[in-house]
């Protein structure tokens, strides 16, 4: 079995996250990483040092849009190189502010590779301004995500100021296996961009509650508002402390920014009290 988490070190600081909830235009890359990286300079100067996006958020989730262009979805989507690093001009506004305020960015694209393989993904926009694609949906939605994209094939975790964050993308949270492997695997934070649906998004609040309380983790949901006229979505984004309990929660239906501080010392009293973790006997 994995070393537990709990067993492991923890980060020495909080760590301020924000969530951005917001409206992005459909298949305006260009577009929506100018108004990303205003949301960003905004959090940034309230004191965030992590601001995730929501799923697909570069193009907006218009899986209908993007399926139409699919012979030239490099319009909508970005190009990453085989090391997983993506040098698009469209993406400058995004990492000037990173760069600017030393913080990281994680927003949801869509992602074509150099096998051609077209991928859900998530990108990390780091502090020095590189953009890399550390994460690729492994769980699609249904037929019509699963016609477009290609699924991940792996697990990954980025660091932030000491904090091992798991990532996922929307319905990767509704599979237990998925958080616990990222725990396992030392993360403090689980983050999930998503686009729930409006009508269903109290699924991903109890999704996110139960995968913070079983492992032990914060939880960080960002959902966007509007989209395409036959799925449109109505925010509520948040984020969960490790027992389960909310941080932060959006307003549903407007565009916000919310904030939360992950604090260690939190995570080290929850995880003395409840040892599902270190008592876990998965094998693995």
């Amino acid at each position: 079995m994995s070393t537990p988490p709990a067993d492991g070190p923890l980060p020495d600081t909080p760590l301020r996250v924000a969530a951005v909830q917001s409206a992005a235009r459909p298949l305006r890359t260009a577009d929506n990483a100018r108004a990303a990286a205003a949301g960003a300079a905004e959090a940034a100067h309230r004191g965030a040092r992590l601001v995730v996006l929501p799923e697909l958020h570069l193009s907006a989730y218009d899986l209908p849009g993007l399926a139409r262009h699919r012979g030239d979805a490099d319009d909508a989507a970005v190009r990453a190189d085989r090391a997983r690093h993506v040098t698009d001009h469209r993406l400058t506004p995004l990492a000037d502010i990173a760069v600017q305020h030393r913080i990281t960015v994680v927003v949801g694209a869509a992602v074509r590779h150099p096998d051609g393989r077209l991928t859900n993904s998530l990108l990390a926009v780091h502090p020095g301004g590189t953009v890399t694609v550390p994460y690729d949906k492994q769980h699609l939605w249904h037929d019509e995500e699963a016609a477009l994209f290609s699924p991940g094939t792996r697990d990954a975790a980025l660091t932030v100021d000491g904090w091992r964050l798991g990532l996922g993308v929307c319905y990767d949270m509704s599979f237990p296996e998925h958080a616990r492997a990222a725990a396992l695997a030392g993360a403090h934070a689980l983050l999930y961009p998503a686009a729930f649906a409006t009508g269903t998004e109290h699924r991903a609040a109890v999704y996110l509650r139960a995968r913070a309380l079983e492992n032990t983790v914060h939880t960080v949901f960002a959902n966007p508002v509007g989209g395409p006229a036959d799925r449109p979505c109505d925010g509520t984004s948040a984020v969960y402390g490790p027992d389960g309990g909310t941080l932060s929660r959006a307003p549903a239906g407007r565009d916000a920014t919310i904030l939360a501080d992950l604090d260690p010392e939190n995570l080290a009293r929850v995880r003395g009290r409840l040892r599902m973790l270190a008592e876990c006997r998965a094998s693995g």
